[in-house]
């Protein structure tokens, strides 16, 4: 994928979702992922072309599950002239004192928005921005299905009450391959996951589920992720 095509594809989601107005500043969530990436470069040249005038800047929570070397990162982010922020934690000693067996997964992604969030009010923004994709949307809705009970899953833009704070999910209407592909093209300078349970997760189940469910029924994914769209499966 091409960056006009990357830059394509967001300006759609945040026209048709309405997720950036005048005078917004946001933080992107920087992982050290692809995808994370990949919103960084859309963001910060979207700067330039969309009809509102917004700020951006950029900040990676550090979990503490060892080392994790962002030095690549930094210089991107100063290539693209984006304010970068380290947030330290010790959200790794929690898990490990809290939770002694099996996976630790939805309590760290709780614990770690939350220090995003934290964040995102300490430095004045009003959104932050996620990097999920259209894959990651189907996958979170087999997810829901298969271990709640549920047909759902997350919603582009999210106004948050009791934070008040937007989340948005510029990316929503990329595949996974096309990111992929940029992440080749543009050589990201992507940063290997620390977490002990990385790749031995439900996420990674699902998400191998529905590679084989794509693989036998070409075109399911399109359908699954229209079926999520149209019937609004998600809240504002």
């Amino acid at each position: 994928m091409k960056l006009q095509k990357l830059y394509s594809y967001t300006r759609q989601a945040i026209q048709d979702f309405e997720m950036i107005q005048d005078g917004d500043k946001i933080a992107i969530g920087i992982s050290g992922g692809k995808d994370s990436l990949a919103l960084l470069y859309a963001l910060a040249g979207l700067r330039k072309f969309l009809p509102v005038k917004f700020e951006i800047i950029a900040v990676t929570a550090d979990l503490g599950f060892g080392e994790f070397d962002l030095t690549g990162i930094e210089k991107l982010c100063q290539e693209l002239e984006v304010e970068y922020h380290i947030l330290k934690t010790d959200i790794a000693d929690i898990l490990k004192e809290k939770i002694q067996k099996g996976t630790y997964c939805a309590m760290c992604a709780k614990l770690r928005k939350g220090a995003i969030n934290n964040f995102t009010k300490e430095h004045d923004c009003n959104k932050v921005a996620y990097a999920h994709n259209q894959d990651d949307l189907i996958e979170t809705m087999m997810l829901s299905l298969l271990y709640e009970g549920q047909f759902f899953s997350f919603a582009p833009k999210m106004y948050y009450k009791e934070a008040d704070l937007t989340v948005i999910r510029p990316m929503i209407y990329i595949p996974e391959a096309d990111v992929i592909g940029f992440r080749n093209k543009y050589n990201l300078p992507c940063v290997k996951n620390p977490c002990p349970h990385d790749g031995i997760t439900r996420r990674e189940y699902v998400k191998k589920l529905v590679r084989q469910i794509q693989k036998e029924n070409p075109g399911a994914k399109t359908k699954m992720f229209n079926a999520i769209m149209k019937g609004k499966i998600y809240e504002y």
